[in-house]
């Protein structure tokens, strides 16, 4: 299996989820954001004409209807906002229970992104823990956004 490459300088290397999970599909309008996953950089859409961010991305802005955007990039860290733990595989040789959450960002104007929780088991995982993002490498061109438990978060297990 391949070198799992987080954020930060603690690296676990081991791969979350086997090579049979479907990989993530990109658009014009999504490839900066997968782009920017490839180096391991989580980044939203934000809006040039009003600064609203958006995510996933959009050609045009839900707040102002301009279809004028940059990027901004994120921490990585945010905190549980809910989640579900998951018994029937998706994909064959699928780890099981496996946690997919809705993880609310910081720094990001109010986002959430759907993901996975790793690094924990499943009764570790409540509402409002803080997490940090962890990248998994798909392929050399493929980096999917995880999240585990962050440092802060070993006072509230």
């Amino acid at each position: 299996m391949s070198e799992t490459k987080t954020s930060g300088p603690d690296r676990t290397g081991e791969r979350f989820f086997p090579d049979t999970m479907p990989a993530p599909l990109a658009s014009t309008t999504t490839l900066p954001f997968w782009q920017a996953a490839a180096e391991h950089r989580l980044v939203v859409q934000r809006c040039t004409a009003c600064g609203h961010t958006r995510l996933p991305p959009a050609p045009i802005c839900p707040a102002c209807r301009s279809a004028e955007a940059d990027w901004k990039e994120l921490s990585g860290r945010g905190e549980i906002y809910t989640y579900t733990i998951v018994h029937r595989p998706i994909a064959a040789g699928q780890p099981l229970p496996c946690v997919i959450a809705v993880i609310a960002l910081d720094d990001s104007g109010g986002l959430r992104i759907m993901s996975n929780v790793v690094g924990a088991k499943p009764e570790e995982i409540a509402i409002g823990l803080p997490v940090e993002l962890v990248w998994e490498d798909m392929s050399p061109d493929l980096a999917v956004p995880r999240f585990r438990p962050s440092p802060a978060a070993e006072n509230q297990r």
